[in-house]
């Protein structure tokens, strides 16, 4: 519930003023020899003069960031002069607004008054005075998010320096990445390794081993976006951020389940392969949206106090900052290059707020004493929710191929917390530190829910393809992601440009659910020759190996204690309908029959061990 706490009359917002604010008033709106002096009646010659056409007149002397302020407060909610909305619209604060208590004025005061008493700032106008300002004072513009048509190739970055002297800057190299078609044949390599037992994780903690971290890198389309591995170095490293994300990713869509240490597929996982990638992709970005597996403020590592005692219990849930973000996310236009410092003035401008902790005084650096966010000052939102919403985009939305982005090396990037206690060691806050612009592609689109239908931002090319009789395939020119991760489903590289088709790895593809059919149709519409033989010979032979063999349930093996008990047991009327011979001494026995059997076995005087 809001209260309007605007004076009701001219008169009351008058009265707050102090006798030497009024006083310019009264020269401005030429108030007769002699001036009252004393401030009843002062308040009472202004209010007389201030109608309809002097606020006209007046009006026409603001400057232009006077008069946006005036829009921006006729027209907000609560009719009130939002100083953090307004430099996030504007980059400034027009003059007249920071007066505090002192006796500067401005005709910006005729518009603005203080809520309670002059030592508040103006920031509110008469109930009374409203009408007549509607009458002439345009709207302000809706906030909207600026966009470029590409990213710079270079930025200057402000140089770290001790003590005075001309500030010094370097210009730095800006890395693009696109990430659209690259997160399809993410999403499948990564899905292969899981399938093969390559992925082993800690049931504990859920998350994933520096190897199974490193084997993922390996697989991503173009990388990492940093080495994952970096040599060893004093002070800070990067590290994994697509190679970490993914197993988070799959484990949060429950595309994946823990046998023992390493993740497998759920048939969930299985059917991906089967699946429109952009759909699975999409099912994960909303399944992740209210996932309680990670907060990502986590991987901001050198901000303390996060973990445990009261910054544990005051951080908020990731669940209430995602939604938040991507709200934003989806005003950026589609296509469009946005700085990441213009996304988060728009968040402010349309009160896109989060937080990532209720205590922000529980958060440190180093040390809980000096190190303290308490002394933030005016970056504590950079430092504290920036960080984390930098960390979302870079480390799952442009993992999941959402958005395209442009970075630098984080080094050096952001000093914003370099004044803080703690921070002279610290070569960036976060490995995130050096996104710098973001682009929301079509796939992004789509998984925001802004489309129903998913149309590449780039047409897939369809590549043509040669094949041969000993069962390889040559390309004429690079494929693309999707293509190359179908092909080598069942397919085995042997060169830049050539594979030779694989009976163990088609084999596995069918066990996960592919079907055969979806090969034979790729290749035979990227390849002018009818398909030679031995290729249709292969897939047939793929498609007889996927259909002989059928899954019919778990079942227990018992081994006899000798060939005449099996035999007694397998004569029975009574066991014998809830077992299978599997040799002289041993028995196979459904699972759903082994109560059943357990009961019968009991009336032939044997007992069937629990374990």
């Amino acid at each position: 519930m809001s209260f309007d706490r605007r004076p009701d009359t001219l008169e009351k917002a008058l009265g707050h003023l102090t006798v030497a604010n009024l006083k310019p008033m009264m020269e401005v709106l030429s108030v007769p020899e002699p001036r009252p002096t004393r401030k009843p009646a002062i308040v009472e010659a202004i209010r007389l003069r201030i109608t309809e056409d002097v606020l006209r007149t007046v009006w026409r002397f603001l400057d232009a960031a006077q008069r946006l302020a005036v829009a921006e407060t006729l027209y907000s909610p609560e009719r009130r002069f939002r100083a953090r909305r307004f430099y996030a619209m504007y980059g400034g604060l027009p003059e007249g607004v920071e007066w505090g208590d002192s006796r500067d004025f401005s005709l910006l005061h005729f518009f603005l008054f203080p809520r309670f008493s002059y030592k508040d700032l103006p920031t509110v106008i008469p109930k009374e005075v409203e009408p007549l300002l509607l009458k002439f004072v345009p709207r302000p513009p809706e906030p909207a998010i600026t966009a470029v048509d590409e990213a710079p190739e270079f930025v200057d970055r402000p140089r770290r320096t001790s003590g005075s002297g001309k500030p010094k800057s370097d210009r730095v190299p800006v890395t693009r990445r696109d990430l659209e078609s690259a997160a399809v044949h993410d999403l499948f390599a990564v899905l292969r390794l899981i399938d093969a037992g390559r992925l082993t994780v800690s049931v504990k903690t859920r998350r994933a081993s520096a190897v199974a971290v490193r084997r993922i890198a390996t697989v991503l389309h173009g990388g990492d976006f940093f080495d994952p591995t970096p040599k060893k170095r004093r002070g800070q490293t990067v590290g994994p951020i697509r190679a970490f994300a993914w197993p988070w990713l799959v484990q949060a869509a429950h595309l994946v389940e823990f046998r023992g240490s390493k993740l497998a597929l759920t048939k969930a996982g299985s059917a991906a392969f089967k699946a429109p990638p952009e759909k699975t992709l999409r099912h994960i970005w909303q399944q992740w949206l209210k996932s309680t597996l990670l907060d990502e403020f986590s991987r901001i590592d050198d901000i303390k106090g996060q973990f445990r005692g009261r910054g544990k219990q005051m951080m908020t849930s990731p669940r209430t900052r995602r939604p938040v973000i991507a709200e934003a996310l989806a005003q950026c236009p589609v296509g469009g290059w946005v700085q990441m410092d213009v996304l988060f003035r728009f968040m402010h401008a349309t009160d896109l707020e989060f937080s990532v902790t209720r205590d922000h005084r529980s958060l440190y650096l180093l040390e809980p004493k000096h190190g303290s966010f308490n002394y933030a000052g005016g970056w504590l939102w950079s430092l504290l929710e920036g960080r984390y919403a930098r960390c979302l985009l870079f480390e799952y939305a442009a993992t999941l191929g959402m958005v395209d982005v442009a970075f630098t090396d984080p080094r050096g990037a952001r000093l914003d917390y370099t004044h803080l206690w703690g921070a002279d060691d610290l070569e960036f806050l976060s490995r995130y530190d050096g996104l710098e612009y973001i682009r929301l592609n079509s796939l992004g689109a789509y998984c925001l829910g802004q489309t129903d239908r998913y149309e590449p931002t780039t047409p897939p090319v369809r590549t043509n393809l040669t094949l041969f009789t000993d069962l390889r395939v040559q390309s004429a020119a690079p494929l693309p992601p999707d293509e190359r991760a179908l092909l080598e489903t069942y397919a085995r590289p042997e060169s830049d440009g050539v594979w030779r088709l694989d009976l163990s790895r088609a084999l596995t593809a069918t066990e996960g659910g592919q079907d055969v059919a979806r090969l034979r149709e790729f290749l035979a519409a990227r390849d002018d020759q009818p398909v030679p033989e031995t290729v249709e010979g292969f897939l047939r032979t793929v498609e007889r190996g996927a259909r002989a063999l059928t899954p019919k349930g778990a079942a227990l093996l018992l081994e006899c204690r000798d060939k005449k008990t099996a035999d007694r047991i397998v004569a029975d009327r009574r066991t014998a309908k809830h077992c299978l011979r599997a040799g002289p001494r041993r028995l196979v026995v459904p699972e759903k029959s082994k109560a059943a059997f357990r009961r019968a076995v009991h009336a032939l005087g044997y007992a069937l061990p629990l374990r």
